[in-house]
């Protein structure tokens, strides 16, 4: 039964991810709303695209998430091959099977490490050269350069 349910699952996601699956739910919403007229806009017609929207979506839900939680195993699988092949610590095929404190007590280590790395005299300067740039942009102020484009620019 598993065997069968994931190469449904496996199937339909691609059939229902492609352009062709797009453009069939939108030639049938448009087919839908075309009708209205002929049924007054009446509840009946209303509730075909309601129930028909609700368990679809509903079914799908099961769908996508076989396919993403698949995915996602085999994602991790090959980092920790990846881990396993390189001089990378080994704790970390194992990290999502951490508790919260011990991923915290990891992120406090790389924080660590980051602030030590970041201490060098070409980091302090990217890093302050990324700052400015972010809140050039949060104000909305345009830099330099790009004056200098938009007034060099051939219209």
């Amino acid at each position: 039964m598993k065997k069968i349910f994931r190469k449904f699952a496996a199937k339909i996601s691609v059939l229902v991810g492609s352009a062709n699956a797009f453009l069939l739910a939108l030639l049938i919403v448009i087919i839908w709303a075309t009708t209205g007229p002929a049924f007054d806009f009446s509840d009946t017609w209303q509730l075909v695209i309601n129930t028909s929207t609700t368990i679809v979506t509903f079914l799908m839900v099961f769908l996508i998430q076989n396919t993403q939680n698949r995915d996602a195993k085999a994602m991790q699988l090959k980092l920790d091959e990846l881990i396993r092949s390189t001089t990378a610590r080994n704790v970390f095929v194992d990290l999502e099977e951490m508790s919260d404190e011990e991923l915290a007590q990891l992120d406090k280590e790389f924080q660590a490490i980051h602030e030590k790395q970041a201490s060098t005299k070409i980091m302090v300067k990217l890093h302050q050269s990324i700052k400015l740039e972010h809140e050039r942009r949060r104000k909305g102020v345009l830099s330099p350069a790009s004056i200098n484009e938009f007034l060099h620019k051939k219209i």
